[in-house]
C-alpha cells in the first residue's frame, strides 16, 4: 500500500480530509521528539527514522514503516 492509499484510509476511517490526518501525524512526532525521555532506548528508536530535519514528517515516518515492514516480511528483520 502506498503513502496516498494509507493517509486516505485513515481519513475516511475517521470522517477527516487527508490534510488533517498529516495535520495530527506532525503534531503527534512533534510532542514525541520533543518529548522524549531520558532513558537511552527511546532516543535509539528515533534516531532510526531517517530524516532531514530534527522531526521526521509523516511521509517520512511512513517510508520508514513501510522499509521496515518489508524487511521483516520478507524474512530478513
Amino acid at each position: 500500500m502506498n503513502k496516498k492509499s494509507i493517509y486516505r484510509k485513515v481519513a475516511k476511517e475517521y470522517g477527516v480530509s487527508v490534510q488533517e490526518v498529516k495535520q495530527e501525524m506532525q503534531a503527534a512526532l512533534e510532542h514525541t521528539y520533543k518529548n522524549t525521555p531520558n532513558d537511552g532506548i527511546t532516543g535509539a528508536w528515533q534516531n532510526k527514522v531517517p530524516k532531514k530535519g530534527e522531526i521526521p514528517t509523516p511521509d517520512e515516518l511512513l517510508r520508514y514503516a513501510q522499509r521496515e515492514f518489508l524487511w521483516k516480511e520478507n524474512g530478513k528483520g
